[in-house]
């Protein structure tokens, strides 16, 4: 017979902070979606993760073809294609630092812009 029985949510987010800070570096988000498989708060925070990672991996993708373009074309373009990757990089940063304080505070909030995209099931 399968018991039956609830996660408490504050129990549960104590005791994977580590996991849910993971989430937020980089590929270390394949830690928490191993390990923790079963906190709700840790797959949380691992579904916002990986949305980031997602972000970051597109957004260096979409650099890396502008830059080839653009140093065809003129290098004013490629300064500009640079400083728009800084800018993206940052905006990055900024999101997993906010997603590092929520896990840490034991919070589930979402990621502004990208946290409504659910990955994880």
């Amino acid at each position: 017979m399968a018991e039956n029985f609830t996660v408490d949510p504050k129990r549960d987010a104590e005791d994977n902070k580590v996991m849910a800070i993971l989430a937020y570096l980089g590929i270390l988000f394949l830690v928490p979606l191993l390990a923790a498989k079963e906190s709700p708060f840790a797959r949380f925070h691992t579904n916002q993760g990986i949305a980031l990672f997602i972000l970051g991996a597109a957004v260096g993708i979409v650099v890396s073809i502008l830059s080839a373009i653009f140093s065809q074309i003129s290098l004013t373009l490629v300064l500009l294609t640079s400083l728009l990757s800084l800018a993206c990089s940052l905006g990055i940063f900024v999101l997993a630092i906010i997603g590092i304080v929520n896990a840490v505070k034991g919070e589930m909030k979402e990621l502004p812009l990208i946290g409504k995209y659910k990955i994880l099931k």
